[in-house]
Formats: structure tokens, C-alpha cells, sequence
């Protein structure tokens, strides 16, 4: 689906925020900091202030890499650097709620890029080329914009693969989610998946010739999981869904319950990542392993499950009036020697390049699954619609559909409910409703030209 609308829509927004947020961006206008890259001889002396929003489980990390910044630049200038623990999927909107008032610097999941960029708090890197260069490809594209790198990768470990126990389980065993499931029930033992999270059921639909994702106008969401016109039908996907729950050997539940699961010996295998690499390696010891996800039986042949990947970054605050600062400390907390400290302490796999693929971070099975994962993963762009509908239909598999309704109709109401347009999978009806989306993204997009000219 073409995204040129998307582009021009943000691109107006951008020219918007410009004008109509003069007031608050009085201290970034001349700041060259926030656009144009600052030698260390032209940053300002002086006292220097900086808030900086992170998750709370980053407290000591973070404080710590504040110690080393300020002991590192202690005869540039006189630092009172603060931080504050803030949940990371709140971020976009807390700062779009109070500009004036939101931190310098800032932790963040890459799926609120978009609006932080359209609402002008994100400016293109200083140095995005010396950024770009040192991180991996894929986590500079989930901070990028129209090839415009916008704020500094962090992690590269957000997304899930399969966790197995090789006391149960072999090599051959997990190619195939038949052969998971065939050697669990067999050692009467129990394999985990969050079928009831949209982001996981992302996997059985992401490697299909259906699509989901955000619409032109960047907030609401299309879905064609229902279709009937394409090679794999959305009926066969949701029927090879209903057979893999019903296996014996298969649990959904809570992320949480997994390591649990794992330490008590009902979970031999199961899909998470690598926030539980720790408790799944003290559960199975010598027996731990990972890989990528497998494939699964749809419409009679075997399919390479894909996953959605996802990164942490920091952002910069364009109207800090310290954003030169800013900047430079963003790129103290992202480089490599910080990266490493973040895996060591924190356990989250680094986006460096050089951090990535040295030390303890190359021994993780973890992340070395994930990286093998990435071939078949999405960045994840859905709007805040998708999550409920998804729930409710993953739900209804989960349980066996215990109203025996007609899977299509399932799936209908469930891309309705996403989209917010009537859909009964037929080709007619989607390209009725895209057109309507663009139509209208079009006129919002002349819209906010139009009011961004005056």
C-alpha cells in the first residue's frame, strides 16, 4: 500500500507544528544543536540542566552512565543531570500532553516514532550518519523517516522466537510446530504461546500474502486478515490456529507464566523472548536452547512463521534548551561501551554493531535465535484498534470457539472492528474501503497544508 500520502501528511504536519508552535520553541530556533551537528570546543559552558525519562527497571544503568557522561565532560561545562522513572509505552503520549514539560531525553518503543517526529519533538540526528554507521541496519530504519534518522537506536532485542528444552526436544523436533507439539504431548509435557496477544498472533498471519498496518493518515489501521481472495485465505490461517490450540500439549497464557511454567517442568518449549532468556536458562540449564520460530501447517503446506521486531531508542527533545547537550548525551547512552553495560545489567540486546557481536552478548541464545528470527520479522505499525479485536478473536481460538461460529465470520468481525469499516473479506469491499482511507487522508493532509500556509 502506498505510503506517499503518509509522507506528505507528515511532512505538512511537520511545517504546522513549525509555525504554530513558536511559543514553545522560542529556546530551538537558532539552536543549531537540534538540526546541525556541534563540535565539543562549541558546546555551551556553563550550568547545564538535563531530565532524563527512562523505564524504572533502568534506574541504577541509567544513573550510572550519568555518572560516567558527567565525569567525562566535567571540565566542559557544570552538569546537574536528573532522571525519572517513566514508563516507556507512555511516552509519546505524556510528552504530546505537556510539551513544555517533557524531558530532554528520553527512552522510547520505536512504534511511537511517527507521532513524536509529527509533532515536531523529533529532529533529524546531528551526526545520523556516524549514528547510522554504528548500529545495525534495522533498528537505524525503525528510528528513520523518509531515510531521515530521527533518534538513536538503543536496542535490538524486541521481538519473540521459539525457547526449547533439548532434553525433550531435538534439532528436527522444532522445524515444524507439528513436530513441537507431536514430541510435548508425547513427553506429557506443555508448549507456551500468548495466542491471545495480537502481537504474537502476528506470527501465523505476517508470512502470508495478507497485510496489516497503519493507513495514510498514520493513526488508523488496515487489515485484510479475513480475506478470501488470496493464495492463503484468512479462513486457513484462523482453522490452522483452532488445530495448533487444541493440541493437548498446547497452553496460552500471560508472558508472565512462561518462566514459571519452565522452572516447575510443565513448559518444555514455548514463544517469548529474550526478557526470559535468564529464568528459562536456571529452569533448564545445560538443557536450554533457542531458535527461530518454526513453520506450521496452513492450507496443506508448511509456512515459515514470521514475528514482529521491535527496538528501544532514545529521543531528543527539540525544544530542550539544552538540546546540544541533549544530543550529546543521547550519544553517550547509545555507544558501544554503554550498550555492552545495558546487556551485562539489564540483559537487552544491544542495536551496536560492535556490541552486538562481541563479548557475552554473541554467547546468547537468545538473541543469536532472534537474529536468526529477524529474516521473517515486521516492524510493528498498527494502530491503538488492533489490540482488543485481536484479543477477542485469539480468545475465542483459544478456547476451542465454543459458540461454533463460522470462522469467517470471526475473522469479519474482527478486521471490522480494526479498521473500523465493515469488511467481509471480498476484494470489492477492501478496495472500497482503502480508497475511502486515502480519500480521506488526502483531505487531512490538505487540510493541515492548508493551515500551515496561513
Amino acid at each position: 500500500m502506498s505510503k506517499k500520502v503518509l509522507t506528505f501528511l507528515l511532512s505538512a504536519t511537520l511545517s504546522f507544528s513549525t509555525i504554530t508552535g513558536c511559543g514553545v520553541s522560542s529556546s530551538v530556533e537558532g539552536n543549531v544543536s537540534a538540526t546541525e551537528a556541534v563540535s565539543e570546543d562549541e558546546l555551551p559552558s556553563g550550568d547545564v540542566n538535563l531530565r532524563v525519562w527512562g523505564s524504572e527497571e533502568d534506574s541504577e544503568l541509567i544513573n550510572q552512565i550519568i555518572s560516567s557522561f558527567k565525569s567525562e565532560y566535567s571540565s566542559q561545562a557544570n552538569f546537574n543531570i536528573t532522571f525519572e522513572p517513566h514508563s516507556e509505552s507512555e511516552v509519546k503520549d505524556n510528552i504530546l500532553d505537556d510539551v513544555l514539560n517533557a524531558p530532554d531525553v528520553f527512552t522510547f518503543a520505536d512504534d511511537q516514532l511517527l507521532a513524536l517526529i509529527a509533532s515536531g519533538v523529533l529532529r533529524k540526528v546531528p551526526n545520523e550518519s556516524e549514528i547510522s554507521g554504528r548500529n545495525l541496519a534495522a533498528s537505524s530504519e525503525a528510528a528513520s523517516f523518509n531515510g531521515v534518522l530521527y533518534a538513536y537506536p538503543l536496542t535490538a532485542d524486541n521481538g519473540y522466537f521459539l525457547f526449547y528444552n533439548s532434553k525433550y526436544l531435538s534439532e528436527e523436533d522444532v522445524k515444524t510446530m507439528d513436530g513441537i507439539l507431536a514430541a510435548t504431548e508425547e513427553a506429557g509435557k506443555k508448549f507456551f504461546m500468548e495466542l491471545t496477544s495480537g502481537w504474537y498472533m502476528y506470527s501465523f498471519f505476517g508470512n502470508t500474502d495478507m497485510e496489516i498496518g497503519l493507513n495514510d493518515d498514520g493513526i488508523s489501521t488496515f487489515c485484510n486478515w479475513n480475506a478470501k481472495y488470496t493464495n492463503i485465505k484468512g479462513v486457513d490461517v484462523a482453522q490452522a490456529m483452532v488445530n495448533i490450540a487444541g493440541s493437548p500439549a498446547f497452553v496460552s497464557a500471560g508472558n508472565d507464566d512462561f518462566g514459571i511454567g519452565a522452572a516447575d517442568g510443565t513448559f518444555i518449549a514455548g514463544v517469548s523472548g529474550i526478557w526470559d532468556e535468564n529464568e528459562i536458562k536456571d529452569a533448564w540449564g545445560s538443557d536450554y536452547a533457542a531458535t527461530k520460530l518454526p513453520t506450521y501447517t496452513v492450507a496443506g503446506q508448511q509456512l515459515q512463521m514470521s514475528s514482529y521486531a521491535g527496538y528501544k531508542l532514545v529521543g531528543v527533545n527539540s525544544y530542550s534548551p539544552n538540546a546540544a547537550w541533549a544530543n550529546k548525551f543521547a550519544d553517550w547512552m547509545t555507544n558501544e561501551k554503554n550498550q555492552a553495560l545495558r546487556f551485562t545489567m539489564r540483559g537487552q540486546g544491544p542495536s551496536n554493531i560492535n556490541a552486538s557481536s562481541s563479548g557475552d552478548v554473541s554467547q546468547s541464545k537468545g538473541l543469536q535465535a532472534l537474529q536468526e528470527q529477524s529474516e521473517f520479522s515486521s516492524l510493528q505499525r498498527v494502530g491503538g484498534t488492533f489490540w482488543d479485536p485481536s484479543t477477542n478473536f485469539g480468545t475465542i481460538i483459544c478456547q476451542g470457539n465454543p459458540g461454533g461460529k463460522d470462522l469467517q465470520v470471526l475473522l469479519n468481525d474482527m478486521v471490522t472492528a480494526i479498521t473500523g469499516t465493515e469488511s467481509t473479506g471480498d476484494r470489492e469491499g477492501e478496495e472500497a474501503s482503502l480508497e475511502e482511507n486515502t480519500d480521506s487522508a488526502g483531505d487531512a493532509a490538505a487540510e493541515a497544508s492548508s493551515e500551515a500556509s496561513e
